[in-house]
């Protein structure tokens, strides 16, 4: 498929008119053809109205309907082949293989939430009939299930050109759920975009849908995206991305006459709690281990490991021994941008010049553009509590070491933590009375918790959450990945002595989809 460089705004391919983005291979630094002009207010309106014809037709389809949608969305993003490889790999500096098991994971959270839009459960339907004989009053029939919220706006992320972005877990699961989607496509990966989103494109047709079930605009800047978030007919929006651009984008989303749901993964620093009876029986084990997850994908996961909390002494010694030689073994990995190399290259400075972070070690240096030294250094307790700058994500494979003087001094560390995506757990048996104290700061502070693991690596599955409390997301409540995704682009409608031919089909009495439903208190069989 030859890239043409065209925003897809339903059926038609658009060639926007404002400035062009072009990515840029991080390997190399070569720009990267073709340019993608971005869009203006005009194709936004378009985009948007196009969405709002298309919702009511498309959030009333059958289950069996838009299942098969997902799953055709997945197989014409499979039918892409080599091409779909080759170009994010050259736009991502990512390797192939991760590539391609990115869009294997793509794929198969398509095909999961297909599974979970059969099954209906989401729909969530509960059933009291009417009581007419009960006294002291009557009771209404009454009947409850869940709607789509309405179009959606998704902005596609740096870090996953294939997971998290134009047929990412967002849109997966705002198109599961029955809203139509308009990607605003990540300018670091352009031609990735719109090969994904001819495919999705090609599924609308295939599928017989509306074409304003599907857009996805270019532009540069914030220019498309606030006006995007800020049309009336848009209901929500994902994002993934740093913090200053979700919080400005979430200001706009909350400052419309009709304020809308904002999505927001932003930052995460992902502690890893160090138990003392772990650290002394297999601290050499785990300063190894923590690397390989600190190193994974250049340290560009949204989970990554960035920092470490133990109490002081010997045993931690041996762990940072071990880590800081792992450290030094480091080979320098291709980072996704220059832009994000430039913000890791400062971040690692300004931990250099805190004055308050002890150098430990450094990761072999890169020969080619945009490569991510690792980066080991540790801090007291007492200076990182005093010291918002050692509080913050360094986007890439360098993290700190806290030294606590006891276990009062590391629950207070735990307590000082922002919201964060995950919170590991390094324990043996005899820990269990210290991670039992900790546990619950860990369940106010995160949305995952780990024991003996490692936070890189997010299984899409039915029981994952991945977000927390802000900043590591705009809304606690939520997750961006694993089925429950489905439910923020969701909300409930009560039914109150409708006549059964105007039920629709969730809610009808003789139960036509077959659905497991809450009824008169009672969950059915």
């Amino acid at each position: 498929m030859n890239l043409t460089g065209e925003m897809l705004i339903g059926q038609k391919a658009v060639k926007g008119s404002r400035d062009p983005i072009h990515a840029i291979n991080p390997a190399t630094n070569e720009r990267l053809e073709p340019g993608y002009a971005g869009g203006t207010q005009a194709d936004v309106e378009n985009a948007c109205q196009l969405a709002w014809e298309a919702f009511d037709r498309y959030r009333e389809t059958s289950l069996e309907d838009r299942a098969t949608f997902l799953e055709t969305i997945a197989d014409e993003i499979e039918a892409l082949g080599d091409a779909l490889v080759e170009r994010a790999v050259a736009e991502s500096g990512l390797p192939q293989a991760r590539i391609q098991g990115e869009r294997g994971r793509t794929c198969g959270q398509l095909r999961l939430f297909a599974k979970t839009v059969r099954a209906g459960e989401w729909l969530d339907v509960r059933v009291d009939p009417a009581m007419p004989d009960r006294q002291p009053m009557p009771r209404a029939d009454l009947r409850q299930r869940h709607i789509a919220l309405g179009p959606v706006v998704v902005f596609g992320a740096s870090n996953f050109p294939l997971a998290f972005s134009v047929a990412g877990g967002d849109t997966a699961s705002a198109l599961a759920a029955g809203c139509p989607v308009i990607v605003k496509a990540h300018a670091a990966h352009p031609g990735t975009g719109e090969l994904v989103g001819r495919a999705i494109q090609a599924a609308v047709k295939k599928c017989g849908l509306p074409e304003g079930v599907f857009s996805l605009m270019f532009g540069s800047g914030r220019e498309v995206g606030t006006a995007l978030v800020s049309d009336e007919r848009i209901k929500a929006a994902g994002f993934t991305g740093s913090r200053s651009g979700g919080i400005a984008l979430w200001k706009a989303a909350q400052s419309r006459p009709e304020p809308i749901p904002f999505y927001a993964e932003m930052s995460s620093i992902n502690p890893v709690f160090l138990l003392p009876a772990a650290l002394k029986a297999r601290g050499e084990e785990m300063g190894k281990a923590f690397v390989g997850s600190l190193n994974m994908g250049a340290g560009q996961f949204c989970t990554n490991p960035g920092l470490v909390i133990a109490i002081k002494g010997p045993e931690l010694d041996v762990f940072i021994k071990a880590a800081g030689e792992a450290v030094k073994e480091s080979s320098a990995q291709t980072m996704l941008t220059p832009g994000i190399f430039e913000a890791y290259e400062n971040g690692v400075k300004s931990l250099q010049d805190s004055g308050k972070a002890q150098e430990v070690a450094r990761g072999q240096k890169g020969e080619s553009p945009n490569q991510c030294q690792t980066g080991l250094f540790k801090t007291s307790a007492q200076d990182f509590l005093a010291s918002h700058a050692l509080q913050d994500e360094v986007f890439g494979s360098t993290s700190l070491v806290v030294e606590c003087a006891d276990e009062a001094e590391l629950k207070k560390v735990a307590e000082h933590l922002e919201g964060q995506l995950t919170a590991t757990l390094q324990m043996d048996d005899a820990d269990l009375d210290a991670a039992r104290k900790l546990l619950p700061t860990l369940e106010r502070k995160a949305g995952r918790i780990l024991v003996n693991g490692w936070p890189t690596g997010v299984e899409v599955c039915d029981a994952m959450v991945h977000g927390g409390p802000f900043p590591a997301t705009s809304d606690s409540r939520t997750t961006s990945v694993g089925t429950a995704a489905i439910f923020r682009f969701l909300r409930p409608v009560c039914y109150q002595d409708l006549p059964e031919g105007l039920l629709p089909d969730a809610i009808k009495n003789d139960n036509p989809l077959k659905l497991r439903r809450l009824l008169d208190g009672k969950r059915e069989k």
